[in-house]
């Protein structure tokens, strides 16, 4: 096994009441109950739980966001913003998924390479 695709298959879970106060990186998918106050890196999938806060950067494969985050959104495949979510930074997808009741504010840019982006938007 190479050594970056260790921890590919691993998540990471931020439980609730945990504060993280610094960079975060993973090799494999992360989920946030608690809060980050620093940019989160992962090779994977990042999930922000409806009690999860993140104040900073986040980049990743795909990205559902059911919590708070204030920063920058960069999700290599997809992000997903769910009813009860707030972001309030830009973000950067190929594919955007907005369901209603999500809260946006920020520019974004839906970046696929050579074809267009695609935006649903789920009521």
């Amino acid at each position: 096994m190479k050594s970056n695709e260790i921890g590919k298959d691993e998540i990471t879970t931020i439980s609730g009441g945990v504060i993280i106060e610094g960079k975060l990186t993973s090799n494999g998918n992360v989920r946030v109950d608690g809060r980050v106050n620093g940019d989160i890196n992962a090779n994977g999938n990042v999930i922000i739980g409806d009690n999860g806060e993140v104040t900073g950067e986040i980049n990743a494969d795909i990205i559902n966001l059911g919590g708070k985050v204030t920063g920058t959104v960069n999700a290599r495949e997809k992000l997903v913003l769910e009813s009860k979510s707030i972001l309030k930074g830009d973000l950067v997808t190929k594919i955007l998924v907005i369901e209603a009741g999500a809260y946006f504010e920020g520019k974004s840019n839906m970046n696929s390479g050579s074809a267009e982006g695609r935006l649903t938007l789920n009521e």
